[in-house]
């Protein structure tokens, strides 16, 4: 997929927004009738929310089987409403909510030498259990990549060192774009 427009990528934060909006007040949400080109092409995607700066809600698909489009709608609701980690998010949290998306690239396999920790996210997947985390995630805890290797591993429910003993290691890059980002380059 190629880059994004600033344009495409406000159009995105705003549906994302909507979306989380509507699911959280239990109502229908209007789907936009024109999509540029770009955001009808299959990607992957994450859409993570914050509160006041604390992670609120991260939900995504690394498959590439919807409209990009679609998948940040159907994220972004799964985010506020069904990450096990967190209750469901509060009407009264709406205001205070950031938006964040994660565009992925497709995974490729990954010796862990290769690793760029900042750039690259990472899936580790083995006997059933997969655990992927965003290059942000590394970059913001400043891990090394056998820090990161380990970290996706124990996300999965694996053993930190399964990476060396046999698990699928792979890779993906991202382009990740916030609300606050993109006002601050408007």
């Amino acid at each position: 997929m190629s880059p994004l427009t600033n344009e495409d990528k406000r159009f995105l934060l705003r549906l994302a927004r909507s979306s989380v909006e509507a699911s959280v007040r239990g109502e229908t949400m209007a789907v936009p009738a024109a999509v540029s080109p770009a955001l009808q092409e299959p990607a992957g995607a994450f859409v993570t929310l914050h509160w006041k700066t604390q992670l609120r809600g991260c939900v995504g698909s690394v498959l590439a089987s919807r409209p990009l489009y679609q998948t940040v709608i159907e994220m972004a609701a799964a985010a506020a409403l069904r990450d096990p980690r967190f209750e469901p998010v509060s009407a009264l949290e709406l205001a205070d909510l950031e938006v964040e998306i994660s565009v992925l690239s497709p995974m490729s396999p990954v010796r862990p030498e290769e690793i760029r920790v900042g750039t690259q996210g990472l899936m580790v997947s083995q006997a059933g259990h997969r655990g992927l985390l965003l290059p942000q995630v590394a970059a913001d805890h400043h891990w090394d990549h056998h820090r990161f290797l380990e970290e996706t591993c124990r996300k999965a429910g694996l053993p930190p060192d399964a990476w060396r003993r046999g698990a699928k290691v792979e890779t993906f890059t991202a382009e990740v774009f916030a609300e606050h980002s993109l006002e601050k380059n408007t």
